[in-house]
Order: C-alpha cells, then structure tokens, then sequence
C-alpha cells in the first residue's frame, strides 16, 4: 500500500510541471488569482524570520527570489535570541543589490524568548513566517503562528523526540482546519530531477527495489564539536549557540544532516521504515563535551523486508561521501550525488554505480560539453541547462499556493521524515532496536518546559561539575537516549 502522505505520481507530475516552469521564469503568468489577505488593498506576502542563522538567512533570499505576478514577496520583521546574529544577517541581506526594496524590517528587530511573538504580530492573514531555530522550539512558535493565522515555512528536522512528534501532528491538524499553508525544508522534494527518477522508479525502472544505501561521511560540521563553556554565557545560551551539540535542541549532528538522505531514499521507496538497528560510536574526542557521536551505521528495514543502509561520519582524514543510492531486480540508480544540488540522479543497468567525470573550464575558456554517459546508463537527468535549484523551487510551490489559495501542507511529512532519523539515532544511542511506534510514543521528552525558558533559566541539560555533558551510554541506558 502507498503511503498518502507522499507524493503520489500524478501529483508529482504536477508538481514536477510547475518546477519546470518556475525554473524559465514565472509561473503564473496569465492566471488569475485571488487576493492573498482579507484587506485588498496590499497583495504583498510579509515575511516574518525567527532564528537568524545561516539557515535562515538562505530561506529568505530563497523567499524573495520568487518569481509572482500577484504582489511582492518582503521581509518585514526579525527575530533572534542573540543580537549579533539578527545585526550581522540584518546587514548581509540589507547590502545586497537585487534586495533592494525587499528589505523593509526597519525597526521592526525583537531580541529575546519572546521575539517571535512580536515577530509573528507585526504580519496579517497570509503572510509567513519563517521557523528555522533549533527544532526544540518549533512546536512553541508553531502553535502561536497557527493561534495568529499566518502561514509558515519551518525548517527541518521539525522535532527531535518522540512526544515533540505527537504534539506537533495534534497541533497540524488546527493548521489544516484554518486551511495555513505550511512548507517544510526538506527542499528535495521539490527536485525536479529526483521527482523524475521517482516517477520511473514507481513504474519499475529498476524493477523492486532490494537495498537502499546513504552516505554523509564528512569533516565535523556546524556546531556538532564542542568545549566546555568558556564565559560569560550561561548554559542555555551556550548551547543554543552550539546547538548541534546537543541533542534536545537538534536531535544532534545526526537527526540536522543525515535527515535528508534518509527522506529522500524513503521518498523513493514510497514508504517509511518500521524499525532501525544501529552502532556508533565516539573516538579520540580530547576535550569535546557534546552529546554526539561521531560516526554511525544505521541499518533501515521496511515492512516488506526491504532495507536502507545509512552510515554518517564526522572525522577528520577520512574518506568523504555525500550520496544516495537505490538498487533494483533491474538495476540501480542514483539519487543524489556529492551533495543536494545538482542531484545528478540517473539510472543504470547492473549494480554498478558508475561516476560521472566532469569537465571544468579553465579561466577564460568556454564551458567543455559533459562527458558522454556511461554505457550502462539507461536514463540520466540532463545537467544542461543546469537543475533548478530546489531551494528555490521549495518556495516557489509554497509562494504559489498561497496566493492561489490550493492546499499545502508539509508537517505531516516532516514529522515522519524526523522521527524516522530520530529512529536511527536513538537505536545507535541505546543499543537497542528501535520501531516506528516505540520512536513515537517513547516518553522521554528532551526539553519538557521549552516553551517557559528565559534567557536567565538553566538549560533543560545542565553539565556535571566538570563541565561536561551526559553522552549516550548503548546498553546501559537503553530507554533513553542520555
């Protein structure tokens, strides 16, 4: 049986026809549509950024990039617990060039806990407002945006812990009811290439798929790395400034990066695993106190046996691999490689992944054609023109469906998505294998009071004496992950 909450082939197609287009230029050219707030008399979409992270920075020039026949997209308010990350990104969006007039935030800047309510205020009916903090908060900040009426981009993974997921499934059903258009970040789906090879790939391309395999095997990354707090931060904001630390605010370096392997293998799959059996572990980490581990091997199994092999890493000197791959009774494909974008997804006959060799200009010189296709290839998404981009195109289809009022709502999948890598690392964390079900219904809640914290509060995870954090501990505790 197909999952509903994925995109199904005809609604793919659709989707996959609108990429395009919105890839040439604009894709409501010569449709009519209706206003996009109760008063008439403004059809700009305000944006509203909470958490002013790199992150959060991207999602806005992705935002203001789209193409809209209807009225302009403009970030009009900020928000952040931290005054220099919202007066560094402030400045940075602010000098650009083609943002000219798309910035108009003025004093509308709200430092602290509370700063996205006030953030969230200064917008109206339709607009949006963008949730890329650590996901501990986003449940907080979801609900007071579905209480306000306004639309929502949120990035991923969406929660961390299992009560996180229920809550935010129970609180996506009032969205649904005031009909809020909801985007999630996990931006490939809404590749145009990986749409396609999902498409031949539920009409048997490589025949049943048997294994499924993910690598994101990189140097530390982010804030998954680090010391004991040195000053003058408090504990809380130390780790809200190192959140990929620690494992309430993020689900670790695990659940923020190797999500989007994982998503998009299930994506092809068309289902979601049942159950994960993992291994990690930590190695020659001298002073580093995070709650990480450094490398992990999760093995994913489907209800019909079929299954996903994940391995992360985050060394120094060691071999690097971003990709995803799937195999078939017919073949196998490739459905991303050395990174998100492009994805270069293609299809071969055998078991063979075959690498692409490309050619790159020297200064001055005109772009070389690409290298001609492996003899095996069967199908390959053409690289000229080059993919569109699917952070782009994310908000394009969100931006659309706003201001043609059609449906969209993303948090279903996006809980899935974060449970399922939550899955993973919980099974590595404990020893234990890890279902679908016990993932939900786990009860230990990471930061059960998120939404009283101040900046003056102690973190929901405070260190012992020595300054170092509790680490998971596989078969000793094996209910929970620290």
């Amino acid at each position: 049986m197909q999952d509903q909450s994925l995109p199904q082939p005809s609604t793919r197609r659709e989707l996959l026809k609108t990429g395009v287009r919105l890839g040439a230029g604009s894709a409501l050219a010569g449709v009519t549509l209706p206003h996009v707030h109760a008063a008439n008399d403004d059809p700009t979409i305000r944006l509203a950024l909470v958490g002013c992270g790199g992150r959060g920075a991207g999602a806005v020039l992705n935002a203001l990039a789209t193409s809209t026949e209807q009225g302009p997209v403009k970030l009009h308010a900020m928000a952040d617990v931290f005054t220099e990350n919202l007066d560094s990104k402030y400045t940075a969006l602010a000098e650009r060039e083609e943002l000219a007039g798309k910035i108009t935030v003025d004093d509308r800047k709200f430092i602290g806990f509370d700063g996205y309510r006030k953030a969230i205020d200064t917008l109206r009916p339709g607009d949006v407002v963008i949730l890329t903090t650590p996901c501990a908060f986003r449940w907080v900040h979801f609900a007071y945006a579905i209480e306000k009426g306004v639309n929502v981009f949120m990035e991923k993974p969406v929660i961390a812990d299992g009560p996180s997921a229920r809550r935010m499934l129970a609180l996506n059903e009032e969205a649904k009811k005031k009909n809020l258009k909801v985007g999630v970040g996990l931006m490939i789906r809404h590749c145009v290439a990986r749409g396609e090879l999902f498409k031949r790939i539920q009409d048997g391309a490589i025949g049943e798929i048997t294994m499924m395999r993910a690598y994101r095997m990189q140097g530390p990354i982010g804030s998954c790395f680090s010391l004991r707090n040195p000053g003058p931060l408090n504990h809380l904001m130390y780790q809200i400034k190192r959140f990929h630390s620690f494992l309430w605010l993020s689900g670790g370096a695990f659940s923020d990066f190797n999500i989007h392997n994982i998503d998009e293998c299930c994506w092809m799959k068309n289902d979601w695993p049942v159950e994960a059996r993992a291994i990690g572990g930590r190695h020659y980490r001298g002073d580093n106190i995070d709650q990480n581990f450094d490398s992990y091997a999760v093995e994913y199994t489907f209800k019909d046996g079929t299954k996903l092999f994940l391995d992360g890493r985050n060394m120094t000197g060691c071999e690097q691999q971003f990709n995803s791959y799937i195999h078939g009774t017919k073949g196998c494909a490739v459905v991303s490689e050395k990174g998100h974008a492009p994805s270069r997804a293609r299809i071969y006959k055998g078991q063979i992944i075959h690498q692409v060799v490309e050619r790159r200009a020297r200064p001055g010189e005109e772009p070389p054609p690409p290298a001609p296709p492996h003899p095996d290839t069967v199908w390959a998404y053409p690289q000229t023109p080059r993919e569109p981009s699917p952070y782009d195109l994310e908000w394009q289809d969100l931006i659309t469906a706003i201001q043609r009022d059609e449906t969209y709502n993303e948090v279903e999948r996006g809980v899935k998505a974060s449970l399922v890598t939550a899955m993973g690392r919980m099974s590595a964390h404990t020893g234990q294998v890890i279902s679908y079900d016990a993932m939900l219904n786990c009860a230990h809640e990471f930061a059960p009071l998120v939404d009283q914290l101040t900046p003056d509060s102690d973190s929901p995870v405070m260190p012992f004496e020595d300054g170092s954090y509790p680490i998971p501990e596989p078969g000793v505790k094996i209910d929970r992950e620290y």
